[in-house]
């Protein structure tokens, strides 16, 4: 009797542990699951058009004769402020593209088409990130070199430019959303990491800035013009809705290949180790083709930014091994 009584002992001791443990199973489960939304929302393959120009002048300063220490503690503070600036302009895109009804089950955005965030929980997490982000920018404020009117300059040009690409006056949606793209994700990149090493401004940055700029510009191109049907019945205007899908193809191709005929040029005149970055040719001929296929078109923007990283990787580490970098004189 005592055996049995302590068979049903341990028998309820165990149902109550498994009871226990899917009580608390399916909250873990939630949780994971609320934290996989967010990073859906932040479009986090997207990431590598503002952190690859971070890095980029970085590298660029590292390798500058200029009278002054690299500090690896500005370059993560760096890389984390501009992620969550970029972030949080994912974020704003996705909710003003669902409130004017751009977004719809044939989107690539499916955070709040498919319920995966409430507009409230995306209003939140975009006013959290750009408080981080604004959080970083105090830090690099203190730390950097730069004289802190010059910092705030560069950084709130980027961060309103963040917002009013879809949010306020909505550039995205009158044609401008590619300018403010070229600007964003390659000068103001590449001269805000610099300027919070060095604590100046080489204006030849501009230049090296162009090949990254052109790549991110082909990944919001080819996002357009995949979407220009379903823009243009909502009213929006783009350049791919303006031009139309025969011009369209030229630009991406344009976009997508001058980089590469940049760098051919700067190996001949300068060194060889500009011709690293032809590595990733054969893929950029790939996308190319998918994108004049209307069936692989769908994949086309995340595949360029796959690109758009490789390329810009490789690219860093040809500025790190050539002699000495054109047009950057001590300043």
């Amino acid at each position: 009797m005592y055996e049995d009584q302590h068979a049903r002992t341990n028998l309820n001791g165990t149902s109550n542990e498994v009871k226990t443990e899917e009580l608390k199973s399916p909250t873990n489960e939630n949780v994971l699951m609320k934290l996989k939304s967010y990073l859906i929302a932040l479009r986090v393959w997207s990431l590598s058009a503002s952190i690859i120009p971070t890095i980029l002048g970085a590298a660029i300063s590292f390798r500058t004769p200029a009278q002054h220490d690299f500090s690896l503690i500005i370059f993560i503070l760096n890389v984390f402020t501009i992620a969550l600036v970029h972030c949080a302009g994912n974020v704003v895109n996705t909710y003003f593209d669902y409130v004017k009804g751009i977004d719809n089950r044939k989107s690539d955005d499916r955070t709040l088409v498919d319920h995966i965030l409430t507009i409230d929980e995306v209003v939140s997490l975009g006013a959290i990130l750009y408080t981080l982000g604004c959080i970083g920018f105090i830090l690099l404020a203190i730390l950097s070199p730069a004289r802190m009117e010059h910092l705030a300059l560069v950084y709130f040009g980027g961060l309103s430019s963040s917002f009013l690409y879809t949010g306020g006056i909505g550039l995205k949606y009158i044609a401008l959303g590619d300018v403010i793209i070229l600007i964003i994700f390659g000068p103001i990149s590449v001269i805000f990491s610099y300027m919070s090493q060095t604590g100046n401004i080489n204006w030849a940055l501009i230049y090296y800035a162009i090949p990254l700029a052109l790549n991110t510009e082909a990944i919001l191109h080819s996002n357009n013009t995949r979407d220009s049907e379903s823009d243009q019945k909502v009213g929006i205007v783009t350049l791919a809705i303006l031009i139309g899908r025969t011009a369209s193809h030229v630009l991406y191709a344009l976009l997508l290949f001058t980089p590469y005929i940049i760098f051919v040029v700067l190996s001949f005149k300068f060194s060889l180790w500009f011709i690293l970055p032809l590595v990733t040719l054969p893929q950029a001929f790939k996308i190319e083709k998918q994108f004049r296929n209307e069936k692989t078109l769908q994949g086309v923007p995340s595949q360029t930014a796959k690109l758009n990283f490789f390329f810009g990787l490789l690219y860093i580490v040809s500025c790190c091994c050539v002699p000495h970098l054109p047009l950057i004189s001590r300043i």
